[in-house]
């Protein structure tokens, strides 16, 4: 059964990537390009105060003609925090992103974060299953080749 800690397990960089409150949009679009990822956690150095993500730049900034030079992470940011444990089953990290309606869910262990499963990270692992499946399927049916 795969959990949120495999589906953590299996990205390039398993860590926490956040963005200080005060940060422009502009320097957390740069976070988003150079790491190749869509969120960030909002850390202020002693509390996780929300996410970002790019559809906050869309929906909140874009959206609405603000200057991502000026316009702060603290002001367009998701106050809040959707998270699952590590070891919470595939099923259920897919259940929380659909019922929330969102596109990244926080891994989070006691009062700490661990990680951030992406709805692409989902769909990547469930592939994996898939085509894992339809070979196993294969040859049972028609024997090894």
């Amino acid at each position: 059964m795969t959990t949120a800690r495999d589906l953590l397990a299996s990205k390039p960089f398993g860590g926490v990537i956040t963005v200080d409150p005060g940060a422009t949009v502009r320097d957390a679009c740069r976070l988003f390009r150079d790491r190749n990822i869509g969120s960030l956690v909002v850390f202020d150095g002693m509390t996780f105060g929300g996410i970002f993500t790019e559809r906050d730049v869309v929906k909140r900034v874009v959206a609405e003609g603000r200057d991502p030079a000026t316009t702060l992470v603290a002001d367009v940011m998701t106050p809040k925090i959707v998270s699952v444990k590590p070891e919470d089953p595939i099923e259920v990290v897919e259940a929380t992103m659909r019922r929330e309606r969102i596109r990244h869910v926080v891994v989070g262990e006691g009062a700490g974060v661990v990680g951030i499963v992406s709805i692409g990270d989902v769909a990547a692992r469930r592939a994996v299953e898939d085509r894992d499946r339809a070979e196993f399927l294969t040859e049972y049916v028609f024997g090894k080749a």
